[in-house]
């Protein structure tokens, strides 16, 4: 067990240290940039203060960012947390380890939640776009699929649906 924790340690450190060294493609993201890829995905989005609010596929969606700590999160409310019970908690924590990826499952405020937490400063502009498809998938499949759409395992609907709403965003991405 030592030797895997130590195998770990040292693959963990020597992918951080290549991270760093890797050129970024992108100019940093910054929230003035964010604002300007959301509002080609969705040209009625708004922006108050650090949140910007959006619809995709039907869903409500919120940014927010935090420019000094340098995060950003998508959120996309799903239901009440009301009546959640133990087997349907449980699901949750599943999918956020196997379909949901990038894309998480939180309770906050008595709230159910689909949610994509980043640093935003290295954030890329196709990142962010398959950052809110994901968000938005993991609050449509709900109850079914449980998945992000980014990889599912098995033959159901929700690989179809990621695919169809990442590339209407990359369409509408593609003008900026």
């Amino acid at each position: 067990m030592r030797r895997f924790f130590s195998i770990l340690v040292f693959c963990l450190g020597t992918s951080a240290a290549a991270a760093q060294e890797a050129p970024q493609s992108e100019p940093p993201m910054t929230f003035v940039r964010m604002a300007e890829i959301i509002s080609q995905l969705d040209e009625d989005a708004r922006v108050q203060g650090n949140v910007i609010e959006l619809t995709l596929a039907d869903v409500p969606v919120m940014v927010i960012a935090d420019p000094v700590a340098d995060r950003m999160r998508a959120m996309v409310p799903i239901r009440s947390a009301d009546g959640l019970d133990a087997d349907e908690l449980m699901r949750l924590m599943q999918a956020n380890f196997d379909t949901a990826l990038d894309a998480r499952y939180a309770v906050a405020q008595g709230r159910l939640w689909g949610t994509f937490i980043h640093p935003m400063s290295p954030l890329e502009q196709n990142q962010l776009i398959s950052a809110l498809a994901q968000t938005v998938t993991v609050a449509l499949t709900y109850g079914q699929a449980y998945s992000s759409g980014a990889l599912s395992f098995g033959g159901g609907d929700s690989r179809g649906i990621y695919e169809d709403i990442l590339r209407d965003l990359l369409e509408r991405g593609e003008e900026l």
